[in-house]
């Protein structure tokens, strides 16, 4: 009886530790996946662009696929920060702050359909506006009206402030006579209907303004171009089990190069997405131009902002480089 009692409970609990396994299986089989989306134009128009990959992406893995499309870039980082989101489309600044603070990594980039792995930021004017070039924008502080948008975003805030106001010691927070924060798209209307002066966008919003009001797009002009900013990328929760990751990574990487009919479904699929090509295989390094970007800006107001002491500024200047040695260092380890 002293050997056979524990052989018992050892197959008991084998047999107990089977089924909680097995429920447990059964939980991940049916387990939605939540597919966070970006907004690009309005949250609507984003959750219909995305839908028809997003129905492939629930045939192929067999799991239901749930959305959490938002109308603005702090919404969605509300829903990663609480983990209401497995994988993710995000632009740098966003995908920085779930890389280095929400527990999710880059396995994607997104590719245009030219073949190019960026995009570019864009100050936008009426074609018949007094401002003709930047220049001209710039010899008039207090003059104009703005639409940019949230801290957040890359193109429509972060790129323009780094390389437009901040290194000439200007903020546009202040350099304008108004503000107003919207998406690009209601940015761009703005625009058009003399609400501002000039908005921030970029190119992929600039295709679908064209394509969705071709007669308000032909109003407007571009008088300042960025350099070539990284694309978006997806996102993955570190949570997420091993086997549904290697499904979902290998599909969305492969989605769109499929030989024959099939591939040419999908790349209409993904046309639906502005100028979207496919994906490509990354690391969240790819991340590090926005960090370096966000760091020459937070750099820049420090040293042309009014301090109350010289020692003030430099606690200021020292915490910036911390933020940034940590953010690189944990861009590096994922």
């Amino acid at each position: 009886m002293r050997i056979v009692m524990p052989c018992l409970l050892l197959g008991a609990l084998a047999c107990v530790a089977g089924t909680v396994r097995a429920a447990d299986s059964q939980a991940d089989a049916a387990a939605p996946i939540r597919f966070g989306i970006l907004p690009i134009g309005s949250a609507a128009e984003s959750l219909e662009q995305w839908r028809p990959l997003l129905d492939d992406l629930h045939k192929q893995l067999g799991h239901p696929v749930t959305t959490v499309s938002v109308g603005s870039y702090a919404s969605l980082s509300d829903a990663i920060g609480a983990q209401r989101v497995d994988i993710a489309f995000l632009s740098g600044k966003l995908a920085v702050e779930a890389v280095t603070r929400q527990h999710m990594q880059v396995f994607a980039q997104f590719v245009r359909s030219d073949g190019a792995r960026g995009n570019v930021a864009m100050l936008v004017v009426r074609a018949d506006s007094p401002i003709r070039t930047l220049a001209g924008l710039l010899a008039a502080p207090g003059r104009w009206s703005y639409a940019r948008s949230e801290h957040l975003s890359v193109s429509g805030y972060t790129a323009p402030e780094a390389y437009v106001f901040a290194p000439r010691g200007l903020n546009s927070d202040t350099f304008f006579a108004r503000v107003e924060v919207g998406d690009h798209q209601g940015n761009l209307l703005a625009v058009v209907n003399h609400e501002v002066d000039v908005a921030s966008s970029n190119n992929p919003d600039m295709d679908l303004f064209r394509r969705n009001f071709p007669r308000e797009a032909a109003q407007l002009k571009v008088i300042w171009r960025s350099g070539l900013i990284p694309s978006g990328v997806l996102v993955l929760r570190e949570g997420i089990p091993a086997a549904l990751r290697a499904r979902l990574t290998a599909f969305l990487l492969a989605y769109g190069s499929t030989p024959g009919a099939v591939g040419e479904r999908e790349r209409d699929q993904l046309a639906r997405i502005p100028d979207l090509g496919g994906f490509a295989p990354e690391t969240s390094q790819v991340l590090q131009p926005f960090v370096d970007m966000q760091h020459a800006l937070l750099r820049a107001q420090a040293e042309h902002s009014q301090w109350v002491s010289s020692q003030a500024r430099q606690a200021r200047l020292d915490q910036i480089e911390r933020d940034y040695q940590r953010a690189t260092q944990m861009l590096n380890q994922r």
